[in-house]
């Protein structure tokens, strides 16, 4: 019986012990993001590497998904008569879930494995005791600049990837499903709301937070060499992608309930 409950008790305090380290980093950045110097050049260069250098990446995934979306939801409602819902519901589908969901997914993939794994090399090479040693905070030139980088590229990459992800839908339904583009991009534009859209784009700086503040967490509690990086860096990518898919129903749900109140 103790060998059964040993991994259960083992898990849970991983649980709580990475809930608290994630709580206290958070604090930490807030409390420092208004006091001090304020370090922009680091921020425009993580901006350009979590947003420019990632763009490629969200719009090859972004049309292949909107061509795939077109291609299966006309295969099942041509059945029915009902092709000609396919702008509409493709739409609707990629501003609230899939352009957000599967844009952070590939951030989380890509940027939360880069930031866990430098800032773990950073601390195994003990560049992060210089910091310390030189006067200056880790949280101000570290962590801040690629949370803010994550907060400022993420809703914006994923704007791109509903424009891009409704173009590829609109390439299958004009060539596959044989709509009319005209037709197909009036439906796009008359079907989708404001609220389809900033129920989507609202939900991206919850991710970001999702991807960076855990990934700057488990790059900053490396201590053992080298080979606890790479395990930091698994642990980033896992618990971010679990965090944006947990989180996404929970902020479905709010904003949910938020819609049929207003």
């Amino acid at each position: 019986m103790e060998n059964i409950n040993a991994p259960i008790t083992r898990f849970m305090l991983d649980i709580f012990n990475f809930l608290g380290g994630v709580g206290l980093l958070t604090r930490q950045v807030v409390k420092e993001l208004f006091r001090g110097k304020f370090y922009g050049k680091l921020l425009i260069e993580q901006v350009f590497q979590i947003g420019t250098r990632s763009l490629p990446l969200i719009v090859v995934t972004a049309v292949s998904i909107g061509m795939v979306m077109s291609l299966q939801f006309g295969l099942g409602l041509e059945k029915f008569g009902g092709k000609l819902y396919v702008p509409k519901l493709l739409a609707v589908t990629i501003l609230r879930e899939i352009g957000p969901v599967f844009t952070s997914l590939m951030l989380a993939a890509r940027v939360g494995a880069g930031i866990a794994s430098e800032i773990g090399s950073m601390v195994v090479t003990q560049q992060i005791d210089a910091i310390r040693a030189l006067g200056t905070s880790p949280i101000k030139t570290i962590v801040i600049p690629r949370v803010l980088a994550c907060l400022i590229a993420l809703p914006l990459l994923v704007s791109i990837a509903n424009i891009v992800g409704n173009a590829g839908g609109l390439m299958i339904g004009a060539t596959e499903l044989n709509l009319d583009p005209s037709f197909y991009l009036l439906k796009v534009l008359s079907t989708s709301t404001l609220s389809d859209y900033l129920s989507g784009f609202f939900k991206t700086f919850f991710f970001a937070m999702f991807i960076s503040v855990p990934s700057c967490y488990f790059g900053l509690t490396v201590k053992n060499g080298t080979k606890e990086v790479g395990i930091a860096t698994t642990k980033a990518v896992v618990v971010a992608s679990i965090l944006i898919l947990i989180g996404d129903f929970f902020l479905s749900k709010l904003f949910w309930i938020v819609e049929r109140s207003v």
